[in-house]
Formats: structure tokens, sequence, C-alpha cells
């Protein structure tokens, strides 16, 4: 099988997957005071896979410069794994999640991290996820990024996702 590729912010692509779009919501705890920045935080609920997002804003440009010294967003995204894509049958495939944050991140799929592969870290970092392995169609789950400027002790730049895309092997 050739490598099958889907946008993840390409309309038709995310129609495939069951996808509305992205949302996304800033702060490291969204909607906490500060921010949600608070010394000894044992972790953000933003990461979890049932974490209700409906106040987010929705259907947003992931490539959206933002930036007001020291940044964090989360954008998430649900997707449904299709069974075939132009007649491509995909069960049992291996389905990646593949990005560049600009320019630290941490990717949680379903609520979890790979701690070894799901930290970004440096301007322009791709990141190759595995998000499936085997492909089960039908099978639904939820994609959630944080994204920081950093240095934390001195931020610069802007924060964004230069591209999503979920890959098909």
């Amino acid at each position: 099988m050739a490598r099958i590729t889907l946008n993840l912010e390409n309309g038709e692509d995310l129609s495939l997957l069951g996808a509305s779009g992205w949302r996304r919501s800033l702060g490291l705890v969204p909607g906490e005071p500060n921010q949600g920045l608070v010394a000894e935080l044992v972790g953000s609920p933003a990461r979890l896979s049932d974490y209700d997002d409906s106040s987010w804003d929705k259907d947003v440009d992931i490539q959206e410069r933002l930036s007001v010294g020291l940044t964090f967003a989360w954008y998430r995204i649900n997707v449904t794994i299709p069974g075939s894509i132009n007649g491509e049958d995909l069960a049992g495939k291996r389905v990646w999640f593949e990005t560049n944050v600009d320019n630290y991140g941490e990717i949680y799929i379903d609520g979890e991290i790979d701690s070894n592969q799901g930290v970004v870290t440096g301007n322009n970092t791709g990141k190759r996820i595995l998000l499936e392995d085997p492909a089960t169609p039908g099978a639904t789950h939820v994609i959630s990024v944080l994204v920081a400027n950093a240095p934390l002790g001195v931020p610069r730049g802007t924060i964004f996702m230069r591209y999503a895309v979920l890959a098909f092997e």
C-alpha cells in the first residue's frame, strides 16, 4: 500500500475522519485564573480525552500565530478511522499523527503522551507519533497538542502548528 496522508486542515480530509476541525484554548489550564500557571501543578486536565472542550474556539486556523509573552495554547481534534480511502482498505495499517509546532509542544493521544516521542523542542522540529497500530476502522481518537513559546525564562516568537496530518502506512 502506498502512503496515504490526510491533511487535518482540509475540509474534505476532515470529513473522511468525521472531524469538524480543530478547537483551541489559551492557557496551560484553560479557563483558570492566570491561565492555570501555578506552582507545583501536577498536570493539566486539558490533555485528557474526556476533557470538556465545548467552550473552546472552534474550527481554528492552527497556523495562526499567537503570542503575548509566555503563551500556552491547547489544540484538540477528534478523528474516526475510516475503513478505506480512495478504495484502499485501511484495516491493519499503521496510523501516524505528524505535526510541527513552534517552538515547544506536547502531543497527547487519547490523554496519553509517549514521553520519548511526544515532546517537541526547538523551532520547526517535526514529530511523528503512532496513533494506532493496527488501524481499526470506526475507532475514535482525541489528539491534543499543547504548544508554548520558549525559552520559558525569556519567551520570544509566536506559537502555532505549522501542519498536522494523519498518515496511513
